[in-house]
């Protein structure tokens, strides 16, 4: 049985949750930030609800996975292809010479920011580095990047790709994170030359040759520094490659992450923490899976939490098969599954991430730009049930997920559909939900709808306007207030 009595839920059941989810796992605590600037943009960050990454780099001109088939690991993701496929090293100098043929004639930020913006993102978290060490902003700490005289790149006006992609998003009103890979695989002082690499870790012992390890986190210091110094306003610091990390933040999760040898990485985060935030004031920082005062909230990747978790949580879940366009073949899930995973999520009180990037042209595929305007399309009439909310108890019964307004004045249930519900006259709801006499809005209609009794349980009766509504295969709103 469930009650709304005075805006709040009373759960006197427990109910399972099933689907693309993941269990919960017993993992540190959270430190909430004590900083109350950064206290404050984690609060306007979990209201933002709707957020997009884009992972890009030369590695689709091939079509590949980005960085991973460098990475001498025998794992599905880290597979080579190609006429090197056989030969490492000869793969490996082939894949770390594309940059001097990638030529990406249609590259298009403008027409992102302004899908996003159209579709109701809030945020973009952009690849500024992966570990394959490729920078796509001009770094003056190295010449493997997209603006160096050997990038053919480098003769566009817009070859600083990380500040054409910040500008255009920003002149959308969006808010800014940079990705940024703290192993870098074309370092000299992460690979080292004199040795081969072997797994995705450094590839010497940083106790043994402190020098070395002292130098490689002078490199991810100053880069960062320039991303914090040179592409303006920044709102997130978002890192990758949690197997860097310091030995007291290992977990039975990450601890198979550094291989064999065991050899500690500690990119000093506190001096690195201290900068961006001397130059960003407020910025969000997210050491992704290293738990503690530097990871400001938690990034599950292509999963779901089951519960809803004690901390600010993003789970990042890709459009496509892949983090970016990688040919004719990507395969994209619906815009019902964009919609169905957002209101997951959310009632859960996490934001959605969603993983979509362009081709090797520089633009994203005509099919991406179709998700993104139906995604806007349903936002734009339901909005107000996604943003600026939090969970409400008990989260999720059947079909039917809770949300409500910050302030609690506003609940609103939200009903994932599916193709039959054209077929159905009415929708069952959860037992006991709402007192006798409330009236439902349905903010796709506008219809005010009666809940109706009959042998003891409730519904609300589907109009002719909701069966011929465009959204009505993907779900509808019910708003209640007090």
């Amino acid at each position: 049985m469930i009650l709304f009595i005075s805006g709040c839920f009373f759960l006197v059941f427990v109910q399972n949750i099933t689907g693309q989810e993941m269990d919960n796992q017993s993992i540190a605590e959270y430190i909430w930030p004590s900083d109350t600037v950064v206290a404050q943009k984690l609060r306007q960050w979990k209201d933002w609800k709707f957020g997009l990454i884009i992972h890009w780099g030369p590695y689709s001109e091939w079509g590949v996975v980005e960085s991973w088939s460098l990475c001498p690991e025998d794992e599905p993701w880290c597979e080579r292809k190609g006429p090197f496929s056989d030969d490492y090293n000869a793969y490996k100098f082939d894949y770390e010479n594309i940059y001097s043929s990638f030529y990406p004639d249609q590259f298009n930020p403008d027409g992102w920011a302004a899908a996003a913006k159209n579709a109701g993102i809030r945020y973009v978290v952009f690849t500024t580095k992966h570990h394959d060490g490729f920078c796509m902003f001009d770094s003056k700490q190295t010449e493997y990047r997209i603006t160096s005289a050997e990038s053919r790149f480098s003769s566009h006006p817009k070859s600083d790709v990380t500040k054409a992609v910040f500008d255009a998003f920003r002149s959308e009103g969006l808010a800014i994170g940079a990705y940024f890979s703290k192993p870098d695989w074309h370092h000299k002082d992460y690979w080292w030359p004199r040795f081969p690499p072997k797994d995705r870790n450094v590839n010497y012992d940083p106790e043994k040759y402190p020098e070395k390890w002292e130098r490689f986190k002078q490199f991810t210091f100053s880069q960062i520094r320039e991303l914090m110094e040179n592409y303006g306003k920044v709102d997130i610091l978002w890192l990758d490659g949690g197997w860097v990390r310091p030995a007291n933040s290992l977990t039975a999760e990450t601890l198979p992450w550094i291989g064999k040898y065991g050899w500690i990485q500690d990119i000093n985060m506190q001096s690195i923490a201290a900068m961006a935030r001397k130059n960003q004031p407020g910025i969000l920082i997210v050491d992704r899976t290293v738990h503690g005062e530097f990871e400001n909230y938690r990034t599950p990747e292509q999963q779901i939490p089951v519960d809803v978790p004690a901390y600010p949580w993003e789970s990042c879940i890709t459009l496509g098969d892949s983090w970016y366009s990688t040919g004719p073949d990507e395969n994209y899930k619906s815009v019902e599954w964009v919609i169905h995973t957002l209101v997951k999520i959310v009632a859960r009180g996490g934001n959605l991430l969603l993983g979509i990037g362009p081709d090797k042209t520089g633009d994203f595929v005509p099919e991406v730009y179709k998700r993104l305007k139906q995604v806007g399309e349903w936002m734009q009439i339901n909005g107000k049930a996604i943003y600026e909310t939090k969970p409400m108890f008990p989260y999720n019964i059947d079909s039917w997920y809770f949300t409500q307004s910050n302030d609690g004045k506003k609940w609103y249930a939200i009903h994932l559909n599916n193709q039959q519900i054209t077929e159905l006259n009415e929708l069952t709801l959860p037992e006991g939900l709402v007192k006798k006499g409330i009236s439902a809005f349905c903010m796709d209609t506008k219809e005010k709808v009666k809940i109706e009794e009959k042998s003891g349980r409730q519904y609300i009766k589907i109009t002719k306007g909701m069966h011929s509504s465009s959204h009505s295969s993907q779900a509808l709103v019910f708003e209640f207030s007090q």
